[in-house]
């Protein structure tokens, strides 16, 4: 952390680890996802990939604590997050897909709304906190803007940003690249890099991006259909002989045989 971080009094961030013990989900009856067991070290960019319907954003939420597992449990720095009593403990932040951001509130105003609501600092602590979080991700001259008049990868910087002003030891981050430019993706790839450089968080990301796990994740995970395929680093799961995740990475387009007339093809 700089120098002027530490003189303007705000907190050391650290970084936690999670493990995700057995977790199986089902909404009436039928199963989302099977047995799910991983771990999270902490400080590390942890990846989970996989095709639209997997299960990665259901997994994502319940790590968040917004749902609750059919079977298993999920362990945050050594807590459980089912007990409401881990959830205010923990400092953790979300990054919805969409952004989640209020359109008729300015860019300083969606980040101050959470800890002005809830009276978590003074006005002048509110506002010190807000302004070091959009001029860690260069956006302190859309302070005054609308969400509407911001680019795709401006919103997306702006909702990174609203989750840095808590100060968080984990964030998750939900399919944080979908919708944008390659190269809007590739400035969110970067910030999600430097955030872990820069205050050593753990990052959890749902994503279905091959760049943004194959060039800045520790580890990656790959879900298909509910069950947990392969862990492991970039470089080995390039390598992979699964089929499956040999055919998720780099599928080939067969124009006379498409895959989606195939009886076994469900994705």
């Amino acid at each position: 952390m700089n120098q002027n971080a530490v003189e303007n009094g705000e907190r050391q961030r650290s970084s936690i680890g999670l493990k995700i013990e057995n977790f199986s989900k089902s909404y009436d009856l039928v199963p989302v996802l099977n047995n799910i067991s991983l771990e999270v070290n902490p400080g590390e960019i942890f990846v989970i990939m996989g095709p639209s319907g997997s299960g990665k954003s259901v997994l994502l939420k319940h790590v968040a604590g917004l749902e609750t597992p059919t079977n298993g449990r999920i362990i945050i720095d050594g807590k459980d997050i089912a007990q409401p009593r881990t959830r205010r403990e923990l400092s953790m932040a979300l990054v919805f897909q969409a952004g989640a951001l209020f359109n008729s509130m300015s860019v300083f105003d969606n980040l101050a709304l959470y800890p002005r609501e809830h009276r978590l600092y003074d006005r002048a602590t509110l506002r010190q906190k807000v302004m070091r979080a959009l001029e860690t991700l260069s956006l302190q001259d859309a302070a005054k803007k609308h969400p509407s008049q911001l680019s795709g990868g401006m919103r997306k910087r702006v909702a990174i940003a609203r989750a840095l002003v808590m100060e968080p030891e984990l964030i998750l981050y939900d399919e944080p690249t979908s919708e944008l430019d390659p190269t809007m993706a590739a400035t969110i790839i970067e910030v999600i890099a430097d955030l872990r450089e820069e205050f050593g968080v753990t990052s959890l990301v749902v994503s279905h991006d091959r760049d943004l796990a194959l060039t800045i994740a520790d580890r990656v995970a790959i879900l298909m259909h509910g069950d947990l395929l392969e862990v492991d680093t970039p470089a080995n799961i390039k390598r992979s002989e699964n089929p499956k995740v040999k055919d998720f990475l780099n599928p080939v387009i067969d124009i006379k045989n498409p895959r989606f007339k195939k009886k076994d093809y469900s994705s």
